[in-house]
């Protein structure tokens, strides 16, 4: 039995609020359950000086968590005047995923950066950044086509991610934090609306396991990214 009662295969409740904020090109309030992260899509018309002169743009991501988004209260990165290595990892991993979908030619000389700030953290908030990030990414991109800014749609494929584990013995889908602190192993998955693997993370954290197992997570993974997907099909139409 999980923590929270639900059945091996079953989601948390997901939720995603366009428009969130006033001034960011695209923008959304994505919920796993009680995970919440807010995610930003800010395009700015330059591109990092070794892009210069190639004809194509940039997608990129950052990834921070509010003082109290967990139980206990954590110190501003700022405040340290350094970033996580956690932090930076996830920022890499946002950046990745977006530009898996999208063809940099299409989006021109410029830069789109997705900001994904964690409000409430109850696990899975790098994945529940990555579906949101596309969300607000696909809006902006919107604007921009809207604005004749751009002719082609550079976004090829949905994109999102969820998380799976062994916990108790038992493959799981979108692990909380009860689940994820006790889990035996732990994985990522970042899945393309065509069903192929952007990025695949799976760790044994107290027990290994054998590709049966593997094969089971990311079966998981499928039904949680399908579930993903309609709820962003939902939001951006």
């Amino acid at each position: 039995m999980r923590p929270s009662g639900r059945a091996p295969d079953e989601m948390r409740a997901i939720i995603i609020e366009t428009g969130f904020t006033k001034h960011a090109e695209g923008s959304c309030l994505i919920s796993f359950g009680d995970t919440r992260v807010l995610c930003t899509a800010s395009v700015e018309e330059r591109i990092p000086p070794w892009l210069r002169g190639k004809g194509e743009g940039w997608v990129t991501g950052e990834y921070s968590m509010l003082p109290r988004a967990t139980h206990t209260r954590g110190s501003r990165e700022a405040a340290r005047g350094k970033q996580s290595g956690r932090t930076q990892e996830i920022q890499r991993l946002i950046g990745r995923s977006l530009r898996a979908v999208v063809d940099l030619k299409k989006l021109g000389e410029r830069q789109i950066t997705l900001d994904c700030d964690v409000i409430q953290a109850d696990g899975g908030t790098r994945t529940a950044s990555i579906s949101g990030a596309w969300v607000a990414l696909r809006l902006a991109v919107n604007d921009l086509m809207a604005q004749k800014l751009i002719t082609e749609d550079p976004i090829e494929q949905k994109i999102a991610a969820i998380s799976c584990g062994i916990y108790d013995g038992t493959p799981v889908l979108d692990l909380d934090y009860d689940e994820d602190s006790n889990a035996g192993a732990d994985a990522n998955f970042v899945l393309t609306g065509d069903g192929n693997i952007a990025e695949a993370q799976a760790t044994a954290e107290g027990a290994t396991y054998d590709e049966e197992g593997l094969m089971r997570l990311l079966r998981l993974a499928k039904i949680g990214c399908g579930q993903i997907f309609e709820a962003q099909d939902k939001a951006v139409s």
